[in-house]
């Protein structure tokens, strides 16, 4: 008999008897005391041109000229890298490694792993405030949020979730979190300072990324199995609308979005559309689908450069990146990275 899965309800925390939670492991007290002086380097140093690709299967962060685009490195990392967030200077990339229940820290000018931070079972996503104080983790095994101080080292709220949590979101105050949850097919609006989910929408099927509209007045939520992306009004916590998608010659069983990125003026989105191989491109204000794109096999995840001229999507089976000249609406280059890439980050 199939166990029943237990939905957060508004409120819910966990709480560690008044205490806070120091996090220890991995030589953490000790490594993880330099970071802040890692984290203080010039942003000048940032800007390398480089494009860093977490590889699930292959163990390793892909390091990838931007302008030549070729490889560079191959960085060794904990088993099963996903997630990963730069710090603000884009001095450090966090990289949260699944298959060993660790963050880890790779200094970007070293291009090398210089200090792991334990975690949660299995971490997948992971998401930092912009003033660098807390960094959000999300647990997909034991279906929890943790929201750790980076400066005292310290893990201050655990905050029970639906199952398999995945897509992180902060809004830029720092002070509102949004969560999916892919089993509760649920999307949790949390209080950072309380540590607690404070309401709760339901949504498609196997939720994954979420984004916010430039005006702040939209979440936008990619629902994979059930191939749709869903928009909530951020005021009411309510779907308002819900777009589907099928690219030609592909049936609907076929199109699983996960990736999603949107325009800084807000009037476009780009979406991945797994395994239907193909990135959509959406009309934000009249939901209508442009333009599909093909490119490689299993389109998970979609970056957006800063000049808004190029899109780097991982292709988690195909083992490769495909470039996208958004202009012309075609790839014009795919490059192979490393078993199963799962994300790219730029460091432009």
């Amino acid at each position: 008999m199939q166990s029943k899965i237990q939905i957060p309800q508004v409120g819910d925390q966990v709480l560690f008897s008044g205490r806070r939670k120091v996090l220890k492991g991995m030589g953490a007290a000790v490594a993880l005391a330099a970071l802040p002086l890692a984290a203080t380097r010039p942003a000048s140093a940032a800007g390398r041109g480089l494009a860093f690709v977490s590889n699930e299967k292959g163990h390793t962060v892909t390091v990838l000229d931007i302008t030549t685009l070729e490889v560079i490195k191959q960085i060794k990392t904990s088993r099963r890298p996903r997630g990963m967030v730069f710090n603000l200077a884009k001095t450090l990339l966090y990289v949260a490694c699944g298959d060993e229940d660790v963050v880890d820290v790779i200094d970007a000018e070293l291009l090398e792993v210089v200090d792991a931070i334990p975690t949660g079972p299995s971490p997948e996503v992971l998401e930092i405030t912009p003033d660098e104080r807390l960094m959000f983790i999300a647990n997909e095994e034991d279906s929890s949020l943790w929201i750790i101080d980076l400066a005292e080292k310290v893990l201050l709220h655990e905050v029970p979730t639906g199952a398999e949590p995945e897509g992180v979101f902060i809004t830029d105050d720092g002070k509102t979190l949004y969560l999916t949850s892919e089993v509760a097919d649920m999307i949790h609006r949390i209080d950072v300072d309380q540590g607690i989910i404070t309401a709760n929408v339901i949504v498609g099927t196997r939720p994954r990324r979420i984004r916010m509209t430039p005006d702040k007045k939209e979440l936008w939520v990619s629902a994979e199995l059930s191939g749709e992306i869903y928009i909530i009004d951020v005021e009411t916590f309510k779907v308002t609308e819900v777009i589907n998608f099928l690219p030609p010659g592909f049936r609907q069983v076929d199109v699983t979005p996960v990736g999603l990125v949107l325009t800084a003026d807000g009037k476009t989105a780009y979406v991945s559309l797994g395994r239907a191989n193909h990135v959509a491109f959406v009309d934000v204000a009249t939901r209508e689908i442009e333009f599909y794109v093909l490119v490689g096999s299993r389109a998970w995840n979609v970056t957006l450069s800063a000049d808004e001229s190029t899109l780097f999507v991982a292709n988690g089976l195909s083992d490769d990146v495909s470039v996208v000249d958004i202009a012309a609406r075609k790839v014009t280059k795919s490059i192979p990275t490393g078993r199963i890439p799962y994300q790219v980050l730029l460091d432009e």
